[in-house]
């Protein structure tokens, strides 16, 4: 509906239930940003639209103000390059979770209009904002700058914490103050987008971020592809913050009626500090983004570090007859099973070519689903459907469906002979989609895919785009990419898919409406993911993040970390395991047993509660701590790792943090290995307490005969009356 009452007050107030963004919206002008932050009153509200200065466009564009930084940039059909936007009508969609407020512009000379939206939810502190744009000129309008939002910061002690890092390496944190200048976060892959960076940010308003107090705004772009978010540090009071899609070598001709779509940024605002807007991100993801962000997630062994690519029948059905009688739920085998003309022996060819390889599985994928039904488990499936070898059937038969530079001879990556399917044609995108349906139609009983990508775009060139728009490559790409996934959800609602891409380069919330989880690194060693998915719990849920114990020494740092640890860190996210049962001794196994049935009891608190980062291991003090938390705030699961170990050193007490105060919880370790237990365990103390003083934890752990030089702790807490 019009919303009239708006338009003559010229103010839009979006809100959710703590937070307010507010729009100066008149008729015939360019639409304004006003505020965004902690929500307001009805009498704030009535005093900052006389108080506060409607400063910058809400989108601003280019061509009547050269010199500022821009969201949009287009080149007319008749060449000219500016644009000027005025408010025409404001409209307002209402549904059970969310209320859509879309600002409709238009050019005051040309049919070029820019529809801007934003969808705030109802019961969690999030604000969507994207825009849509179309024109009505006679002729190809070429957009140049076409970013998702813009928000300016007011300028003060702002600092900036975003993601980086690299392969086996991801998800490192950094956290700097907003100096001047501009500051960017790109990604050029075109494949995967988080290995190197993420795009996702958080700013600081009071100074250096601390994880449970002050003033944060989060920001996340829902986007599979390249990105770049930009920070424009002027000579103004603002901080001007971009996001969207990279437009490096990706201008897009934009022809009379098209609609074009930018992804969603995703806004929360919060006083709780760096934890208060992961927790706005976690419950936003779980109920909203993540495909079943609502149902616990299984205990797995993954096949990969076990066995690599010497799959065979029998030592599949041993590895299940292992997992299974550790208590765990599915066996997922990885890469190696398939190919006929060309067998999957190593990473040099077969990809495309997904027909099960009949001398490592004579019984083939029925044969494994049948033992693992046989072993009361689930079984799940490695594929890597983007991707094919020239060492493949598939390529043979389609060497057009490559992307491939014309006249350039083809560029090679992984194995020196993977290269990447062009998702930008139709063809290619029923063949994706006809990877898992035809594994999905022949054997129903498939409980999980893992789905990986190993290769980038590496040269731009593409057979089924016209010459003209080759430069819709990378944008068209993930479109492909986004309808096979369409297909296949609306198809296969529950089946469970894990974004795996060279480890952990589809970390983002574009691809997780499509997908169960991610694989957070291909480096499983503990101590080094206590870093990473201490950064990558920023902005995504427990429940998303896969998390997997693994064999000593570790397959990629060689360092040998008791197992005690392994499982700790391993319980901090969607628990599996990633070994060779066989070479476990029976205590190992006995202790992974163990484990896995404390962590079914404590899985709804971890992968659907509310987490506290208490102590990060950034601070490099030895130690790093954190806590997931009901929402009823009656249970609780502490975790504490030692990061460094020496002789009498000397740690902080970590006080606790999400608990009731007045609610008294009980006290019992999880994995336990000393001789004696704790001295608190099974104590009782209160929510103050326990928030204010913490527990004394013992350094080391005391083990007849051993002395770990790795220590860890996680707590179960329990509310009694």
């Amino acid at each position: 509906m019009m919303l009239s009452s708006y338009l003559l007050a010229q103010s839009i107030h979006i809100s959710t239930k703590n937070m307010s963004l507010v729009l100066n919206a008149q008729t015939g002008k360019e639409l304004k940003f006003v505020y965004f932050g902690q929500k307001l009153s009805d009498q704030d509200l009535n005093s900052i639209e006389k108080t506060e200065a409607a400063r910058f466009a809400a989108y601003p564009a280019y061509g009547l103000n050269c010199t500022q930084e821009n969201a949009l940039s287009v080149q007319h059909a008749d060449g000219n390059m500016s644009l000027e936007m005025a408010v025409q009508s404001v409209d307002k969609k209402d549904d059970n979770h969310a209320v859509t407020t879309t600002i409709t512009m238009k050019d005051k000379v040309y049919p070029f209009y820019v529809k801007v939206n934003y969808k705030a939810y109802k019961d969690v502190d999030m604000i969507e904002t994207w825009t849509e744009v179309n024109h009505g000129e006679k002729g190809i309008v070429m957009m140049t700058e076409f970013a998702s939002a813009y928000l300016p910061i007011r300028k003060g002690n702002v600092y900036i914490s975003h993601l980086y890092g690299a392969w086996g390496n991801e998800g490192k944190l950094v956290c700097e103050p907003l100096t001047p200048g501009v500051k960017e976060i790109i990604n050029k892959d075109g494949v995967r987008n988080s290995h190197t960076a993420h795009a996702e940010v958080m700013f600081s308003l009071d100074g250096e971020a601390k994880e449970n107090e002050g003033r944060m705004i989060g920001a996340a772009l829902c986007y599979s592809g390249n990105y770049r978010l930009k920070v424009n540090t002027d000579e103004s009071e603002y901080h001007h913050f971009f996001a969207g899609i990279n437009e490096d070598n990706s201008w897009y001709n934009l022809k009379k009626d098209e609609i074009f779509t930018t992804p969603a940024l995703a806004l929360t605002y919060t006083k709780e500090g760096l934890s208060g807007a992961s927790r706005n991100f976690h419950k936003w993801g779980r109920e909203y983004k993540l495909a079943n962000g609502n149902t616990l997630r299984k205990v797995l062994l993954n096949s990969w570090e076990g066995v690599y690519f010497n799959i065979n029948e029998e030592g599949m059905d041993q590895m299940m007859a292992d997992i299974a009688s550790m208590g765990g739920e599915l066996f997922v085998m990885d890469d190696g099973w398939f190919g006929v003309k060309y067998p999957r022996k190593n990473d040099h060819s077969s990809l495309g070519d997904w027909e099960v390889d009949k001398t490592k599985l004579p019984h083939g994928i029925q044969g494994l689903i049948d033992a693992a039904k046989k072993h009361g488990i689930k079984f799940g499936i490695w594929i890597e459907p983007e991707m094919t070898n020239t060492v493949s059937e598939l390529y043979e038969q389609h060497p057009d469906w490559v992307i491939k530079a014309p006249q350039r001879d083809l560029v090679l990556g992984r194995g020196g002979t993977q290269v990447v399917l062009d998702l930008s044609n139709p063809a290619v995108q029923d063949f994706v989609f006809g990877v898992v349906d035809n594994l999905m139609t022949k054997y129903p009983d498939l409980d999980y895919i893992k789905w990986d990508a190993n290769a980038s775009i590496m040269n731009h060139g593409s057979n089924y785009l016209t010459k003209d728009n080759q430069s819709h490559l990378y944008i068209d790409y993930h479109r492909g990419f986004e309808k096979a996934c369409q297909r296949i959800r609306a198809k296969y609602p529950k089946l469970t898919i894990q974004a795996c891409a060279s480890g952990g380069g589809r970390a983002n919330w574009g691809v997780l409406p499509y997908f169960d989880e991610f694989w957070v690194s291909d480096d499983t060693d503990a101590l080094q993911r206590v870093y990473m998915q201490w950064g990558t719990s920023y902005f995504f849920p427990a429940i998303a993040m896969a998390s997997h114990i693994s064999a000593a020494p570790n397959h990629q740092t060689g360092r040998v970390i008791p197992l005690k640890f392994r499982i700790d860190v391993a319980m901090s996210g969607r628990l599996g395991m990633e070994i060779q049962p066989k070479n476990m001794t029976e205590n190992e196994k006995n202790l992974c047993k163990n484990a896995i049935a404390e962590y079914k009891n404590i899985r709804p608190i971890v992968q659907m509660g509310d987490i506290y980062r208490l102590q990060s291991p950034y601070n490099h003090i030895g130690i790093s701590s954190l806590m997931y938390v009901t929402p009823e705030k009656d249970k609780a699961v502490f975790y504490w790792y030692k990061t460094e170990h020496f002789v009498n050193q000397h740690l902080p007490r970590i006080p606790m943090a999400g608990l009731k105060a007045d609610k008294n919880y009980k006290v019992h370790e999880l994995n336990r290995i000393d001789a004696h237990p704790l001295v608190f365990e099974g104590q009782v103390f209160s929510g103050e307490y326990l928030m204010s003083n913490g527990l004394e934890i013992p350094y080391n752990h005391r083990v007849r005969g051993v002395q770990p030089d790795y220590s860890s702790r996680v707590l179960y807490l329990e509310e009694v009356n």
